[in-house]
């Protein structure tokens, strides 16, 4: 991949979408091009993550992690052309799950998400989240832009 000189750390993401606090999963933004986007994360192992249950974090929770993602790819392909779009995760497909929780995952987390197509109303991305260079999680992800409102793709 290709983009920004210098990766992003957790304050310049939580800049550019509506997650705050400790809802911004994403620690870093390591590369990024018009395509594709790979960020890390070790929020999985905090004890107060938000999307975490009595059982832990169920790996499910990697489809948040891959939507925050999608939501730094959008604004950072609209920081160019102006304020990003709203954006609405409309549906998952295909979502393989090769661990039950993230939570036991001692290696930081990689997730990646590749822009397959997109026009001006919706964007399809295909989404991996690893550790070790093992997939704990992958799948594709649909995302609705709201056409009025301006904002963080989310």
């Amino acid at each position: 991949m290709s983009g920004t000189p210098e990766p992003l750390d957790r304050d310049a993401i939580a800049a550019r979408i509506p997650h705050a606090g400790r809802m911004c999963l994403l620690d870093r933004v390591l590369d990024w091009s018009d395509a594709a986007i790979r960020c890390r994360a070790t929020s999985h192992r905090d004890a107060d993550n938000p999307l975490r249950d009595a059982a832990g974090l169920p790996a499910t929770s990697a489809i948040e992690y891959a939507a925050q993602a999608m939501a730094v790819h959008g604004a950072l392909l609209a920081s160019a052309a102006g304020a990003p779009r709203v954006g609405y995760l409309a549906s998952v497909r295909g979502v393989e799950l090769r661990v039950a929780r993230l939570d036991t995952i001692a290696d930081a987390l990689d997730i990646r998400a590749e822009r397959v197509t997109g026009d001006d109303n919706s964007i399809l991305y295909t989404f991996t989240v690893a550790a070790a260079g093992e997939t704990l999680v992958s799948g594709r992800a649909a995302v609705i832009l709201d056409r009025t409102t301006p904002g963080s793709l989310s």
